[in-house]
């Protein structure tokens, strides 16, 4: 596998150990409140969100105590059991999400800049450089995210197939990583773009579009799409982060 480079190319620092599971949880708010997890949604297993976050699963076990706690999750016991998502907003929201947004809120929109040209230019290398089997997972991917309807998990997975497979179209895996390396940037380590019925219809609309100027050479097309769908993500965490620092200059 290709080597990225160590450093980070986004907003997410390492979590000291003093105040892990108080900025788990924050983060976990946050991604909430953008659509990450929607309301009746069951959340990865611990040792899943573990991985995803870097921290230990006592880390994100005392994180998902803190949300239940405030009425965010309820956490069921058992071999069917699970943590699922009962409240998209409360009166601790304001405060958890601009502890989350905040303090690396100029590095973010760095980052958000940074993923506009790569995905830019991965659009319109796909465009000049994909294969049949390229084409046919494309397809296969635009049609898996049409499909997927209401279900968030699907939605979720099928839309990062959409993205990978026209990232893996430009032949050049590194791309493709940088992709990957990115969205777990802005997504705050949740693997999943801000999600809601609007942002999803216009998506599916995006998608297609995207696919056929990929898939009919058209890079200039392509890119211009790219950079427009891939805007809805930046877009959402703008108004959050503004709504959030507006309440705090208003109290």
């Amino acid at each position: 596998m290709s080597q990225l480079p160590s450093e980070p190319v986004g907003a997410l620092r390492p979590l000291l150990a003093e105040t892990a599971a108080a900025r788990i949880a924050d983060r976990f708010v946050t991604a909430i409140a953008l659509g990450h997890f929607v309301v009746g949604q069951k959340l990865p297993s611990i040792p899943e969100l573990a991985g995803m976050l870097e921290v230990s699963p006592t880390t994100v076990r005392e994180a998902l105590s803190r949300l239940s706690a405030l009425g965010y999750v309820t956490v069921n016991r058992g071999r069917h059991g699970g943590t699922v998502v009962v409240s998209q907003w409360g009166p601790a929201s304001d405060s958890m999400v601009r502890r989350a947004l905040e303090p690396e809120w100029q590095q973010l929109e760095v980052t958000l800049d940074f993923r506009s040209l790569i995905e830019q230019q991965i659009a319109r290398t796909a465009a000049e450089r994909h294969s049949p089997a390229d084409i046919r997972r494309i397809e296969r991917a635009v049609r898996a995210y049409e499909t997927a309807d209401h279900d968030r998990d699907a939605s979720r997975l099928a839309d990062l197939e959409v993205h990978q497979a026209i990232a893996a179209a430009t032949q050049n895996p590194q791309l493709a990583e940088l992709s990957l390396r990115i969205r777990h940037q802005v997504s705050l380590g949740f693997e999943a773009e801000p999600y809601n019925p609007t942002v999803r219809a216009a998506a599916v609309q995006q998608h297609a579009e995207l696919a056929r100027a990929v898939i009919e050479g058209r890079g200039d097309d392509a890119a211009e799409i790219a950079d427009t769908h891939f805007s809805l993500t930046a877009d959402i965490l703008r108004e959050l982060h503004a709504r959030t620092h507006h309440t705090e200059l208003d109290n």
